[in-house]
């Protein structure tokens, strides 16, 4: 099976430091996908349908 640089990277760093590091890492991940999908969603009601 085939390991991604981002998985190995979650994971050497839930290693050293616990889950503090790979907790910060998911909520940072999580904060940007809920901004970008409330700017996907909200950015089609200011377009003016004539």
């Amino acid at each position: 099976m085939e390991q991604y640089p981002a998985a190995v990277w979650l994971t050497e760093a839930a290693r050293q430091q616990g889950a503090g590091n790979l907790l910060r890492v998911v909520l940072i991940v999580m904060i940007l996908g809920c901004a970008l999908t409330a700017w996907f969603l909200l950015r089609g009601y200011k377009r003016k349908d004539d």
